[in-house]
C-alpha cells in the first residue's frame, strides 16, 4: 500500500521534531510547515534545513493566512499538528482551529492528528481551574474536527518520559534529586510515562491504519505503567544509594500551589491530576479506544529503567 503524504505543522517543536523523524523513517513522504512567523530563529531554520537535508519538504503557510495553509494542505493526505500547549513553553492550542479551517476547505484530508498526546481530554471535565484550559481548548479543537466532518485520531494517555522520569517527577526540574524525593501522596498512582521517541513512531503508525479511524488511541505500554515509588525504587537501584522519601499530602500540595504564578499553576494541576488521581491510568479503554503499544507490538518501546540509566 502506498504510505499516506504527511503534512506537520509544529515541527520544530519538542515532540514536532520527533514526529517529522518518526515519519522519514517510516517511508512517508514528509512535508513540514515552515512559518514566516519563524523571524531570527536560527534553532528552528536549522531544524528545518536539516529534516530537507533527510529528504523532507518545506512549505510555506501560516495561521494568518488561510489561503497559505490551503495550498499546504493540498499537498498531502494526512496532517499531523502537534502545537504546544504546555504554558512553560507556549500554549497554542486554538491556533488549531485556523487548520480546521483549511482542512475543511481543501477537501482532501483522509486523516488529522490533532495535538493531543497527554491527558483524554474527553476524561478531564472535572479537570481543577486553571490547569483545565489545555483540556478545554483541546476539546473546543476536537468539537470543530467533528463539526467539519473530518476524519481524525487522537493519540493521548502519557506523561512524557523528558518531563517525568529522569526527575522522578519532581516539579520546578528535570534531573534526578540527589538527597531527598519528594512523594505525591501514597506514591501508588499509576501513571504511564513513554520516551517521546516512542511516542512519535506510535503517531505515525496510526495514520494508515483503519483500526484507529475516528478513534482515540492511548498510550499505556504496560511496562511502562508505573507509580512514583516504583520510579524512585528503579533510580535508588541504579545508583545503589537510597533517598530521603518526603510525602506530601494532597491538601498541602494544593495548598503550596496558591503562591505561583499562571504557568505554574497550571503546571501544577497537571500534576496532581496524574500523581494523586491517576487520571492517565484509572480507567478502562473501551470500544472508542485502542492501545497503542497492543495494536503496534513491533514499536519495541524504551523501558523506564533503560531510559533513566543516561542520568545517573
Amino acid at each position: 500500500m502506498e504510505k499516506s503524504k504527511v503534512l506537520v505543522v509544529g515541527g520544530t517543536g519538542y515532540l514536532g521534531r520527533r514526529i517529522v523523524s518518526a515519519s522519514l523513517s517510516q517511508g512517508h513522504p514528509t512535508y513540514v510547515l515552515q512559518r514566516p512567523e519563524i523571524g531570527l530563529d536560527i534553532d528552528k531554520v536549522q531544524i528545518l534545513l536539516a529534516f530537507k537535508k533527510q529528504g523532507a519538504h518545506l512549505v510555506e503557510g501560516s495561521f494568518s493566512d488561510l489561503e497559505s495553509l490551503v495550498r499546504a494542505v493540498k499537498l498531502v493526505d494526512v496532517v499531523i499538528c502537534p502545537m504546544s500547549g504546555v504554558h512553560i513553553r507556549s500554549h497554542n492550542i486554538l491556533l488549531q482551529l485556523q487548520l480546521v479551517e483549511a482542512i475543511k476547505k481543501a477537501g482532501n484530508i483522509k486523516r488529522f492528528l490533532p495535538s493531543e498526546f497527554g491527558f483524554d481530554p474527553a476524561r478531564m471535565g472535572h479537570a481543577l481551574e486553571p490547569g483545565r484550559v489545555t483540556f478545554d481548548d483541546k476539546m473546543v479543537v476536537r468539537k470543530a474536527i467533528q463539526d467539519a466532518k473530518i476524519p481524525s485520531t487522537y493519540v493521548c494517555g502519557a506523561g512524557f518520559a523528558g518531563y517525568f522520569a529522569g526527575n522522578l517527577s519532581q516539579m520546578g526540574t528535570l534531573v534526578p534529586p540527589k538527597e531527598k524525593v519528594l512523594i505525591y501522596g501514597d506514591g501508588n498512582a499509576k501513571v504511564s510515562i513513554v520516551d517521546e521517541d516512542d511516542i512519535a513512531a506510535y503517531t505515525i503508525k496510526t495514520i494508515d491504519d483503519p483500526r484507529t479511524l475516528n478513534k482515540t488511541v492511548y498510550l499505556r505500554p504496560p511496562e511502562n505503567e508505573l507509580s512514583q515509588k516504583q520510579l524512585v525504587e528503579m533510580w535508588e537501584n541504579l545508583i545503589g544509594k537510597k533517598l530521603e522519601h518526603v510525602s506530601i499530602s494532597e491538601e498541602d500540595f494544593l495548598a503550596s500551589t496558591k503562591g505561583m504564578d499562571y504557568a505554574g499553576q497550571v503546571g501544577a494541576g497537571h500534576f496532581y491530576h496524574m500523581f494523586y488521581e491517576g487520571a492517565l491510568t484509572n480507567f478502562e479503554i473501551g470500544e472508542e479506544g485502542e492501545e497503542a503499544s497492543k495494536l503496534y507490538p513491533e514499536v519495541k518501546y524504551t523501558r523506564m529503567n533503560e531510559y533513566i540509566k543516561i542520568y545517573a
